[in-house]
């Protein structure tokens, strides 16, 4: 059992995948709250955590509660409504992460995650306040779940390697491209529904996956803002500054022999020592 423990620590905080890091946090949140809800439920309390957790860390749609929620935007993306919202959540992730993480770097994951959620909390937002169809029934509306920043994930994939294939049950290998064409059409006929707000966030975060990609590909990386800058390190010289040599004494010996130097090759062919050698002698 604590090898398990370590395994998954390892896996989902030190492993440096970022597949991983989400995933895990995603579960570890539901699980948590789950186990929470079924103590209250035991304790026969009034209150309730899923309701809670909307309030305190879901989107509210109404803008005039965003200035205490603004925090919200962030971390509405790592709570979910129940099992099965969580479970294809993560299937999505996992499937489409693994893809991505083939061809492009954690940096760039990390970006296309985050971005991903909080364009499609934006979108989320803005679409509820400006379109008129849903200009009522904002009053305590709220929104939780991944599925913005799946959204994005899946997109970017499906943009990069478009005709990359993968097995699905019961049709076999599909292209990814239409995969992602599926999901974000089931997202854009879904705005007819009771979940538009979440299906609005959807949109935004396939968005932002796609636009993501389109700028890599021509030479514009937006994750460089994630990327870790050198630290700036002060190399000393240990190198001894050369000294000219010190000569107290020159005997006639050295400085007849730096002469006959002279008269046979020449004053330039002398070395650096017998040109300071015959300067001291000079001087004496």
């Amino acid at each position: 059992m604590n090898n398990t423990v370590k395994d998954l620590k390892f896996k989902i905080f030190q492993s440096g995948n970022p597949l991983f890091l989400y995933i895990g946090i995603n579960v570890i949140i539901f699980l948590v709250t789950a186990i929470i809800a079924v103590f209250l439920f035991l304790g026969r309390t009034d209150f309730i955590i899923g309701d809670w957790i909307r309030e305190y860390f879901g989107v509210p749609a109404q803008i005039t509660a965003l200035p205490t929620r603004f925090y919200t935007i962030s971390t509405y993306m790592f709570f979910h409504d129940g099992f099965l919202h969580l479970l294809f959540n993560m299937l999505g992730l996992f499937w489409f992460g693994n893809i991505f993480m083939n061809f492009l770097k954690s940096r760039q994951f990390h970006f296309v995650y985050l971005a991903g959620g909080l364009v499609g909390a934006l979108i989320y937002i803005a679409g509820l306040n400006i379109i008129p169809a849903f200009a009522d029934g904002l009053i305590n509306r709220t929104v939780v779940g991944s599925s913005a920043a799946v959204m994005a994930i899946i997109v970017a994939t499906a943009t990069l390697v478009p005709n990359y294939s993968i097995m699905l049950l019961l049709f076999g290998e599909v292209k990814i491209k239409w995969v992602a064409i599926v999901y974000f059409l089931l997202s854009f006929l879904g705005l007819s529904s009771a979940n538009a707000g979440g299906n609005l966030a959807h949109i935004g975060g396939a968005l932002l996956g796609f636009i993501f990609i389109k700028s890599l590909q021509k030479g514009s990386d937006w994750s460089k803002i994630f990327e870790r800058k050198p630290k700036l390190k002060v190399v000393r010289n240990e190198k001894p500054t050369p000294r000219k040599p010190v000569f107290n004494e020159v005997s006639q010996q050295e400085i007849d022999a730096i002469l006959d130097k002279i008269s046979s090759s020449g004053y330039d062919k002398l070395s650096a020592t017998e040109k300071e050698k015959l300067f001291k002698a000079s001087k004496d």
